[in-house]
């Protein structure tokens, strides 16, 4: 695996670092840019100056050049036609696999994020970047965004679907779209932030058997329990905004087979790695300061 390259190293995560501004004052840092006419239709040149406010004002909670690269890489491989992002924030990863699944040949990439504010920087930036044919934008929460989508009718197969959203929620919303048959037998998942800040409960699930996760599925809490392994402040993260964490109830489809791995890469920052031991194999829990993953998982069959 190559060193990390410091050169490239976003600014000091702080103790609050998102949701305070700086996510309009990234807005104005772009379109302030002297270069903004080369910037207008070149999701390269934005991305560029998303990393450089990153590097040089303040923290980006970003999926970064490294991580990006292992999801653009399987983007050029699945070529899926429909892709779906869960958690988009600034619109970084929106712009980045967006973009590359129009080059893939793709049709439409959905990114669903819970925060309107965060929706809106997306849609500017999307629209600065020339992505707006092929990347539609839904606010609100992941699972109703995507009930909503399925019950329209315009989404019907998820290809490939990127997490990065509410760490409690990746395991329960995976679950929605296999009931929904939106995952089936074919679709790949890439899971950001399985190791900072960490979600055990979603590398069990599905690092699991079939007969693993039926006998879970007889539990009380089964893979639902909100937060069981993840960091408590990660867990309320929308408290101070008074809003639901309440997750949704899909049993899922226990009988779809995952082939899962971890992708290790690099955190776009110095931010040592606090790294848990719960759910996490040996390989997993020797990950070094900045390195994090991107687990990959592929849903090869379903057993009946």
């Amino acid at each position: 695996m190559p060193e990390f390259d410091e050169s490239k190293a976003y600014a000091q995560q702080e103790d609050v670092f998102f949701d305070d501004g700086r996510e309009v004052e990234l807005l104005h840092f772009v379109y302030s840019r002297p270069n903004l006419d080369e910037i207008r239709g070149n999701p390269a040149k934005v991305l560029e100056a998303i990393d450089d406010f990153g590097r040089k004002k303040k923290y980006l909670m970003n999926v970064g050049e490294d991580k990006g690269k292992i999801v653009t890489d399987l983007i050029a491989e699945v070529k899926p036609k429909a892709m779906v992002e869960l958690g988009g924030y600034i619109g970084y990863s929106t712009i980045l696999f967006g973009d590359a699944v129009k080059k893939a040949g793709g049709k439409q990439y959905y990114s669903l994020e819970r925060n309107p504010e965060f929706g809106a920087v997306i849609g500017s930036l999307i629209d600065l970047a020339g992505l707006s044919d092929i990347v539609k934008i839904e606010i609100g929460s992941s699972d109703a965004s995507l009930m909503r989508l399925y019950q329209a009718g315009v989404l019907k197969h998820i290809d490939m679907m990127f997490l990065d959203h509410y760490k409690p929620a990746y395991t329960t919303d995976l679950k929605l779209c296999e009931e929904l048959k939106l995952v089936a037998p074919g679709s790949v998942l890439a899971a950001d932030n399985v190791i900072k800040p960490g979600n055990p409960p979603y590398l069990e699930y599905v690092r699991s058997s079939v007969d693993e996760k039926r006998q879970k599925a007889q539990q009380a809490d089964g893979y639902t329990a909100q937060g069981s392994g993840i960091a408590e402040r990660t867990v309320n993260q929308y408290a101070k905004r008074g809003e639901s964490m309440e997750l949704n109830k899909s049993p899922g489809n226990p009988n779809l087979v995952y082939d899962s791995k971890l992708i290790n890469s690099f955190e776009p920052t110095g931010v040592p790695v606090s790294v848990p031991v719960t759910g996490l194999t040996v390989q997993d829990s020797m990950l070094t300061p900045r390195q994090d993953g991107i687990e990959i998982s592929r849903c090869v069959k379903e057993e009946r």
